[in-house]
């Protein structure tokens, strides 16, 4: 039986500095994964990702390890890609991945591998118009596969409005499309 990241964590404040090695190898991809659709065009996301771990192993005293590690460590993720936006003095543009929404498959004709850009683009236009407080919690649940009160204790808000806020953005997502898709 795999050991949980919270034993682990355990581990860690108890000295064993070399367990903490197992948590990064169980999350090092997902926070990457994670920094590169919150940070979208960011080119030092791999570098805030050891920031994160970093932070993490710095503080894991503070880890409380009857909580959720994942939860604990997305929540130090996201100040520090939110710090690194500030810094930048920008906006994250957007937090999806429209390739992953829409893959080309090898058997595309050329009109409709043009039509499927064009809907990309139109959908990373309608993405970036969305207000950060929905596109979050959007990528939490649909790309990390984070369930309501994981996305509660990350972005601290209660867990009756991470539903809110994913109704809210699919629908601003959707309007945002539909006032794309009638200009076009």
């Amino acid at each position: 039986m795999q050991e949980t990241d919270e034993a682990i964590a355990k581990k860690v404040q108890a000295g064993d500095i070399h367990s903490f090695g197992l948590l990064v190898e169980r999350y090092e991809a997902k926070m990457l994964r994670y920094a590169k659709r919150f940070l979208f065009g960011y080119d030092d996301a791999a570098d805030l990702v050891q920031e994160v771990l970093i932070k993490a192993y710095a503080n894991i005293q503070s880890f409380d390890a009857d909580r959720s590690f994942s939860s604990w460590l997305y929540r130090i993720a996201h100040n520090e890609f939110v710090n690194a936006i500030k810094r930048k003095g920008r906006e994250p543009l957007s937090f999806f991945d429209p390739d992953t929404l829409f893959p080309h498959p090898a058997t595309e004709s050329p009109d409709r591998e043009v039509s499927d850009n064009e809907l990309r683009g139109m959908l990373e236009d309608s993405l970036s118009k969305l207000d950060p407080k929905y596109r979050e919690p959007l990528v939490l649940y649909y790309y990390e596969d984070l369930d309501y009160r994981k996305i509660a204790e990350i972005l601290r808000i209660p867990v009756s409005t991470v539903g809110v806020r994913l109704q809210r953005g699919k629908r601003a997502l959707r309007e945002a499309y539909n006032n794309l898709h009638l200009k076009s």
